[in-house]
């Protein structure tokens, strides 16, 4: 059999196991993938993990009746499809790590004889002939490796331990031979942290939320909990760490929301910062300080970086045109204007004046097409108001250098992202905004107007670094012998204030600021087959997860498993429930418990005389291989594969165990019994290295089963990275107790509904947003006619839902899925021929769900309904 990889490619772990079970000889060959092969093949293995291997279990699973399964299922095959399409394999003209591994995972579905003829027959036209023909071109490497059958009855092989070198076995065993004291400390967390000479300065920001809603799944895994995992790393690694966080508090979103709400800005404020807070302490989000951007250190810091760069020439002002509502006597900021897409190649009818969310691309509140005024829906006029911008072509040379230089330690989206940036050109931005919630601009001729929320909210993370330190410029403005590294957490929509601006204004200040070593950028993650809608009840929002009685850390361990890191992954129920099952509690849970159990029941607690042979040094030496994987990754924040190492370990054991029966052994002879204890003595110490280890992901199962261990707290050593006998002959052990439990399928099938949306409807367009309170309309003219007109429309859209629920239900479930196509399409990176027909398909589903609400668009615009 042969295995065609990548250097220190963890998908070829699966291939290995099942090649070793199956006791046939296994050839790697190691192709040098470079460039765009190598993305392409890092991409491709992405998706078979976070896409296909969760539907496919959905899919045999739920049965092949349940049409959403099915439409998830389909998808993915499109997508093998469209790739198949002109080359017989994924990314090259021949086999690759990527071919093995997704007709690995479908090899199951053939073996399905009724969701094979639906799926994969090749008259099904579910796949290509092309698909069919790699599939079974797949099917015939994975044949040798189909479970013996003996009398009807499957028998798993014996397992063949993996061959390790002399030099990792001598390794392991001066590593286990160190004395105690050699054993690394944790360092205890100072009170206030501080940066220090000599020492691994780490500076941690996780991107801060709009303090305007309830943060969902897609949100935490995004910034705070990807932070948390690394801020947590490098403290066991004893790095010297701080890890900031807060709420961004200014600007439009919160305004809006004070409206909806009828509150003041102030309140609001108040209200949602409580909620973020008591999310994140019940996700156990280590912040060392968690602040927020409405505060007098924000005021004055944000007001001094603005003079700075006025000073320094790269600031300047000009008059704008900009939309103003006669209706609400204001001008209206970005958040406030809506209209159609003024990009020639997009054509959505419903962008913000900051953003199109059909296109992605930024946009000038100006130039939407037929604006509307977000409050009272009144068209708006051009007014010309004076603003100042920030001049950031002047600034590109410095930014383009630091880039250079800073740009290798980002994610590749964020890379991607950022130079993209600098390869159009650098335009002039607005800071300012004709707002009353905000920083003021501090010149007098400017006092009605505050700073726009992008030059604002980076300056958050010094802000509250000041609430927390009155030295904190030792962080952001340090010394020559302190080096500070600076990680920053965020999702994919915030690496441009990341990688463009915020360092822009930093560099423009000329006053030795930290700026960012490595911006770590999340993709997108999805809810099921569509998005998480706060006002649909769609998806688990913060606040929900507690409710449903999973523990935290199960939450943290399944987000982090299908962290979002290189492409879009989806949240799912079923494969939740999958991978704690399985890996939590059949694979780690497993492992620990028997050990522990058995050393309580056999050796009163403690921990055996232990004479260790090559056997248990192999073990010994293939944990440290996991190891190493382990810290490589975090230290990259590649946060998934640190995951993967934990659980290998803890497969490793188990398989360990098996193969040497300590149940068995304590039966005979003395030799054999104090074999028995090695083997128990050595597992307890592999759960002691899975204490630490588990620690940044599942914070307090780490402390339960340092406590089952009696255990103190030790730390890693990345630039030594060995095993060491953590608990001794002799040691005594706490109490055993199962670590996980599981998770019953009708409870799974509970929770789906509950958070499926009102009536298990993901997609009734009947739930519409919360419209703005009426008592604010005293604050606009024409008060009693506007309310009016607010409550016919609302009473026309209210009896179009109730006449039409099923038929609308349908288009929004047509419009999600069609929208899903045209971004991966232009994801891809295909010409606008490709994608131009199913964008108009998309536009003719969006006109006729206009038309049952009563707002047409006509010529891919929206309209009034003639009447």
């Amino acid at each position: 059999m042969l295995i065609f990889t990548n250097e220190n490619n963890p998908a070829v772990l699966k291939l290995l196991i099942s090649a070793n079970f199956a006791q046939k000889p296994v050839k790697i060959i190691q192709n040098d993938f470079s460039g765009e092969v190598e993305t392409a093949v890092n991409e491709w293995l992405e998706w078979e993990f976070t896409v296909l291997a969760p539907n496919l279990a959905h899919v045999i699973g739920a049965g092949s009746k349940n049409e959403k399964v099915k439409s998830s299922l389909t998808g993915a095959f499109k997508k093998l499809n469209e790739a198949l399409r002109s080359r017989p394999y994924l990314t090259q003209d021949k086999l690759n790590a990527s071919d093995i591994v997704v007709w690995s995972i479908l090899y199951p579905l053939s073996q399905d004889d009724a969701l094979s003829k639906e799926y994969l027959a090749e008259n099904s036209n579910v796949v290509t002939t092309k698909a069919y023909q790699a599939l079974s071109y797949g099917a015939m490497y994975l044949a040798p490796i189909t479970p013996i059958v003996e009398n009807g009855i499957r028998q798993s092989p014996q397992h063949q331990p993996e061959v390790v070198t002399n030099e990792e076995l001598e390794a392991a065993k001066k590593a286990w031979l160190l004395e105690p004291d050699q054993i690394p400390k944790l360092k205890n967390q100072q009170k206030v942290v501080l940066p220090k000479p000599n020492e691994k300065n780490i500076l941690i920001t996780s991107a801060l939320p709009y303090v305007n809603n309830v943060p969902h799944l897609g949100n935490i895994i995004g910034c705070v909990l990807s932070a948390d995992v690394f801020a947590r790393f490098a403290r066991i690694c004893n790095y010297n760490t701080l890890f900031i966080g807060g709420t961004d508090e200014y600007g439009t979103a919160t305004e809006t929301k004070a409206l909806e709400e009828n509150m003041s800005c102030q309140a609001i404020c108040d209200k949602y910062y409580a909620i973020h807070k008591d999310i994140y302490e019940w996700f156990n989000i280590s912040f060392d300080h968690f602040g927020r951007s409405s505060t007098p250190q924000q005021t004055e810091l944000c007001q001094d970086l603005f003079l700075q760069l006025n000073d320094n020439g790269f600031m300047f002002t000009e008059p704008v045109e900009q939309l103003y509502c006669e209706n609400c006597q204001r001008y209206l900021a970005d958040r406030f204007v809506e209209g159609g897409c003024p990009h020639p190649e997009c054509i959505y009818p419903d962008a913000r004046g900051d953003q199109c969310d059909g296109c992605g691309k930024l946009v000038n509140a100006i130039e939407l097409k037929n604006p509307r005024c977000k409050i009272c829906r009144n068209t708006p006029k051009l007014k010309i108001s004076s603003q100042f911008f920030i001049d950031l072509p002047k600034l590109e040379p410095l930014l383009l250098h630091w880039m250079k230089k800073s740009a290798p330690g980002w994610s590749n989206n964020a890379q991607v992202i950022g130079k993209s940036w600098l390869r159009e050109g650098l335009k002039p931005r607005c800071i300012t905004r004709d707002l009353k919630w905000g920083v003021t601009v501090p010149l007098k001729d400017f006092k009605d107007k505050v700073f726009y929320v992008w030059f604002d909210a980076p300056i958050g993370y010094m802000s509250i670094s000041k609430a927390y330190t009155q030295e904190w410029e030792k962080w952001w403005r340090p010394a020559p012998e302190c080096s500070i590294t600076l990680y920053q957490f965020m999702a994919k929509d915030n690496v441009p204030f990341h990688a463009v601006m915020f360092p822009a204004c930093l560099l423009g200040t000329n006053r030795g600021y930290t700026t960012v070593s490595h911006i770590m950028a999340t993709e997108y993650l999805n809810y099921e087959d569509g998005k998480f809608s706060k006002s649909r009840g769609v998806g688990v929002f913060g606040n929900d997860a507690r409710e449903t009685g999973i523990p935290s850390d199960v939450w943290r361990f399944y987000l982090l498993y299908v962290r979002p890191e290189s492409q879009d992954s989806s949240f799912s129920w079923s494969d939740l429930a999958t991978k704690n099952n399985s890996e939590l509690l059949n694979n780690l849970g497993n492992f620990i418990n028997r050990a522990l159990v058995f050393a309580k029941n056999n050796f009163n607690k403690t921990v055996p005389e232990m004479k260790l042979n090559k056997d248990d040094f192999t073990l010994l030496a293939l944990c440290t291989r996991e190891l190493k994987g382990y810290v490589s990754s975090l230290e990259k924040s590649k946060l998934r594969d640190g995951i993967r190492h934990i659980l290998s370990i803890s497969r490793h054991g188990n398989q360990y165990m098996q193969a040497n029966q300590p149940w068995v052994l304590l039966k005979g002879s003395p030799e054999e019994k104090i074999r028995a204890g090695t083997v128990i003595g050595v597992c307890c110490n592999i759960a002691c290295l899975l204490a630490t280890l588990l620690h940044p992901y599942m914070p307090e199962t780490s402390e339960t089963l340092k406590k089952q261990l009696n255990s103190t707290n030790t730390a890693l050593t990345p630039e030594n990275i060995r095993i060491i006998q953590l608990l001794p002959a002799g040691h005594k052990l706490g109490e055993p107790a199962a670590l996980f439990a599981k998770l019953e399928l009708s409870r799974v099938e509970e929770l789906k509904k509950m958070f499926a949306g009102r009536n298990g409807d993901t997609t009734n367009a009947c739930d519409k947003p919360v419209q703005p309170k009426k008592a604010t309309a005293t604050k606009v003219n024409n008060q009693k006619n506007t309310v009016n007109a607010n409550n016919t429309v609302e009473n026309n859209e209210n009896n179009v839902c109730n006449k039409n629920p099923g038929e609308i239900a349908k288009l929004e479930e047509a419009i999600s899925k069609q929208g899903t196509v045209v971004r991966e399409l232009k994801a891809s990176g295909v010409g606008k021929t490709e994608w131009q027909p199913e964008l108009s398909r998309l536009l003719e589903l969006k006109t006729k769900l206009a038309n049952l609400l009563g707002t047409p668009i006509v010529d891919g615009k929206k309209g009034k309904k003639k009447k």
